[in-house]
């Protein structure tokens, strides 16, 4: 396999009493795009909080660009790379678009700096007209551009987007599928939660479903779509 970039192995994590991850492993290489799927409340979000430093598994290891992180700061984990998108958005809703945009500008981890400003602005047209607007006067769909728009201001290596088009309406999110696309072209590695699996697995390279906690099933889309019972038993379609 190519540089992993994102290493979760054996990972445990609580809360409270609560077993939430049940030994999970969950590897994210460079330039690989991965559906995370399964039903609200099977541990997608807290996987993801757990690599990112904002819930610590009670055991196992997360290695991020090859450096053991586990435990470690969210921030120390953004500077390796990782962009995360929360479900909720996190937009400063007193900052314009522009401040939003600007404040997290940066080279990434090989000084790259593919995604400026200008590029950002040319792949989200709609931001572009609403640059002097609040974080708080968007709609939905406008506030996940922004918190998209701004994680790539940061030349990320690996793109996490939790919940990309929860609550949107069809036209925004047939945009954020857009750009999912455009970000997977540039060669930046992606992890998308969503319910719509069609749309999902249209971009991924290989997908995964958590059922109480446990991967149930990782493998690419067409081996996804080859088997309707799965789908049926663990998406609910």
């Amino acid at each position: 396999m190519s540089t992993l970039l994102i290493d979760a192995k054996a990972i445990n994590t609580y809360y409270g009493a609560s077993h939430i991850l049940r030994g999970i492993d969950f590897r994210v290489a460079r330039g690989e795009t991965i559906g995370l799927m399964g039903r609200n409340g099977m541990g997608k979000s807290t996987l993801l909080k757990s690599i990112m430093g904002l819930v610590k598994p009670r055991s196992g290891s997360v290695d991020i660009a090859g450096q053991p992180m586990m435990g470690r700061p969210p921030y120390e984990i953004a500077r390796l790379g990782i962009a995360y998108v929360p479900e909720g958005r996190g937009i400063f809703g007193n900052l314009s678009v522009v401040e939003n945009l600007k404040m997290a500008a940066r080279a990434g981890t090989r000084g790259q700096r593919d995604w400026t400003y200008e590029r950002v602005l040319e792949t989200f047209p709609r931001l572009k007209e609403r640059l002097g607007h609040g974080g708080q006067q968007l709609s939905g769909g406008e506030q996940q551009m922004l918190t998209i728009g701004r994680a790539l201001m940061t030349n990320p290596d690996v793109l996490i987007l939790d919940e990309a088009t929860e609550g949107l309406a069809p036209l925004i999110a047939r945009d954020i599928w857009r750009i999912c696309q455009v970000v997977r072209e540039t060669g930046i590695s992606s992890v998308i939660v969503d319910k719509n699996w069609k749309h999902v697995t249209q971009i991924t390279d290989r997908n995964v479903i958590l059922v109480k906690g446990e991967v149930v099933f990782e493998g690419s889309s067409p081996e996804l779509h080859a088997r309707p019972q799965l789908l049926q038993q663990y998406l609910g379609v």
